[in-house]
């Protein structure tokens, strides 16, 4: 893996190749629906969501109109561990006959309702809707392009302003949304698809003759004089006891987008260049690593290769040096072998995981049209990968002759999991605290537990079983039974200093894709381009293999034969680097000002960070096994 030298004309193929297959490539979440003249659509709420707090709440947690009935839809695991709440709503629409000037309902609000009101307005919540399994955008144009569009995800639940030649801030609710259908429709059946969901909201204080009963006609709003609200130029107030009536618009236009590809608008991606750039930037590392590691197996180790095996007097071979010198002590078992051992295995499940999920969401079946899907996939891959986590740490336990199997694998079952399940129940509280819909229900957590207990544990117990039952690799030489000294080390070999300084290419080679990730997470964006992500993923594997074998061997150059741990390390500290960057993110552009919501921040970035560790690491360690156990398998020790 890290000696091999790589073909640049290849590597530019391979990027291109699933660059264009992660844009070309799509397969929808669900089957198409036809629609005819008339039918119902029916529309759904989902959680009021913002990126000042983190915090998503259900759709009627705000005093909004309601049905008759609130139905919840089915949700998977992935859509709750997400916070959506998915529930129908009171808007009813017809295929191809469009509305003007519905009424929704009347409120009159009391005071907690106009303090709710209030704070998501402060808060700039927004609204969530779903048709047809697309989510309702605001398109707004960009000022610095001709025809530019861009989307928002839902819709402000309302503003702040100030009446003209008045200092004193008010609140205004959007209590009238003009939804724009887009469908494309089939020349031959006469029945549409639904390709597109968008909404303008508006704010205006509605008016009427007379008292209010249910045929009550409005004069600011009237389908029958063709009145339409095209803007809030008299808004509504949120005040206790203020009157607020909900109406919407409905306007069906046909499109020529075809259904297949209705969701390419919503995953334009306007940045492609700087995901080059990202590419390029992580290219020119691995070049740069490629060259010192092919120098170091072509050139350095050849000749000392060749210069070992030529020694022949006992004089000549006293005068041992450098990496042989220290050969009766390489393979002698590290402290704390246990924990290597569970680390490793945790590394193990965690890699598998990340490159199967890959595989999946380059074939499109982890697209944003199944909700929730990512997240259900990553629990149900890591908990099947328990198998290769207990094998890969029985495997390494039995090599430093180990013999407690029973105990490693308990520790490799719940070790990591149960640090990530502590640290998660604690935010888990905070957000059940805030009374929001993130907060994960008794029922989802209890199913947690029981893909843990049920099938992740025993999973590892077979694995480990197998693992341990083959026979322990032999070394490729014998250790001695009193430890070498190491001598006196430079600075620049200092372990923290050593350690430290590999973390930085590995981070450096995806802290650009990092920022776009982090972006879809904590800005609610969709981030889709998993070409890119994959060739990232490769070119990290890549880095942390290489920047770890040169530091090993020059490790061992120094005479200093305590690499185990510190292979591990060497690439996992980029982690360090990783939290770093995140609290940069936090500062820079996040506007998180509640203290709930900045724990809850650095808690998941927290996790992200160790789980990162535990993947760059083992990463790291395996190439260092398999450079140590190459390169003294090549000499001649007497």
């Amino acid at each position: 893996m890290a000696g091999h030298r790589f073909d640049v004309a290849w590597i530019f193929s391979l990027v291109a190749f699933f660059f264009l297959r992660a844009h070309c490539f799509y397969l929808p979440g669900v089957a198409p629906e036809d629609f005819k003249k008339g039918d119902p659509l029916l529309v759904k709420v989902n959680k009021l969501t913002s990126t000042k707090t983190q915090l998503p709440y259900s759709y009627y947690y705000l005093p909004f109109c309601q049905p008759e009935h609130i139905v919840d839809s089915a949700e998977n695991l992935g859509e709750v561990l997400r916070g959506d709440r998915i529930e129908n709503s009171p808007y009813v629409f017809k295929m191809r006959e469009p509305q003007m000037c519905n009424i929704v309902c009347r409120k009159i609000l009391d005071k907690k309702a106009a303090k709710a009101f209030k704070e998501k307005i402060d808060d700039e919540y927004r609204v969530n809707m779903i048709l047809d399994n697309l989510p309702l955008v605001v398109p707004i144009r960009r000022p610095d392009q001709e025809n530019a569009v861009v989307y928002q995800y839902g819709y402000r639940v309302g503003l702040r302003g100030q009446y003209a030649g008045s200092k004193e801030e008010k609140h205004f609710i959007h209590n009238h949304l003009t939804f724009t259908v887009k469908y494309h429709k089939d020349p031959l059946s006469g029945s549409a698809r639904i390709v597109g969901f968008e909404v303008k909201p508006f704010s205006v204080k509605h008016e009427y003759e007379g008292e209010w009963n249910e045929k009550t006609r409005l004069t600011t709003c009237d389908p029958h004089a063709k009145r339409a609200v095209t803007s809030s130029e008299s808004p509504q107030e949120v005040e206790e006891k203020k009157e607020i009536i909900f109406t919407y618009d409905v306007e069906f236009q046909e499109s020529d987008i075809k259904w297949a590809s209705r969701w390419d608008t919503y995953l334009l991606m306007a940045d492609d260049q700087i995901h080059w750039f990202s590419i390029v930037n992580s290219l020119m590392i691995v070049l740069f690593l490629s060259g010192m590691v092919a120098m170091i197996m072509l050139r350095t180790l050849y000749r000392d290769i060749s210069k070992y095996n030529q020694l022949e007097t006992q004089e000549e071979a006293q005068e041992e040096t450098g990496w042989k010198l220290v050969h009766g002590d390489v393979f002698r078992p590290p402290a704390n072998s246990d924990l290597l051992c569970v680390y490793v295995g945790t590394g193990v499940q965690f890699f598998g995981m990340i490159l199967v999920m890959m595989i999946f969401a380059l074939l499109g079946f982890l697209s944003p049209s199944n909700r929730g899907g990512l997240m259900t996939a990553m629990l149900l891959l890591w908990v099947f990968m328990g198998l290769f986590a207990g094998y890969s740490s029985a495997r390494l336990y039995k090599l430093f002759r180990g013999t407690e199997w029973k105990k490693i694998t308990l520790k490799t079952a719940f070790m990591f999991p149960a640090t990530v399940f502590a640290i998660f129940f604690v935010l888990n509280a905070l957000i059940w605290g805030q009374k929001s819909s993130g907060a994960v229900p008794f029922g989802t957590m209890f199913a947690l537990v029981l893909l843990w207990f049920g099938i992740s544990v025993p999973l590892v117990f077979v694995g480990s079983y197998f693992g341990f039952k083959k026979p322990a690799t032999e070394d490729p030489v014998k250790t001695n039974k009193i430890p070498r000294q190491i001598p006196e080390q430079a600075w620049y070999m200092n372990p923290a200093f050593s350690i430290l300084i590999g973390g930085i290419l590995p981070f450096g080679a995806v802290f650009i894709e990092l920022f776009f990730i982090l972006t879809s997470i904590w800005l609610h964006q969709f981030y889709y381009i998993f070409g890119f992500l994959f060739i990232v993923f490769v070119i990290l594997i890549i880095t942390c293999a290489e920047i770890t074998v040169v530091l090993c061997y020059f490790q061992l150059c120094s005479e200093d034969h305590l690499w185990w741990w510190r292979s591990y390390l060497t690439s996992g500290s980029s982690a360090f680097f990783l939290f770093l960057y995140a609290a940069f993110y936090f500062f820079t552009k996040l506007e998180i000002t509640k203290p709930v919501s900045g724990v809850l921040y650095f808690g998941y970035m927290l996790i992200i960070s160790y789980s990162f560790f535990v993947l760059t690491g083992t990463i790291g360690f395996y190439a260092c096994f398999w450079f140590t156990r190459l390169i003294y398998t090549s000499v001649k020790i007497d």
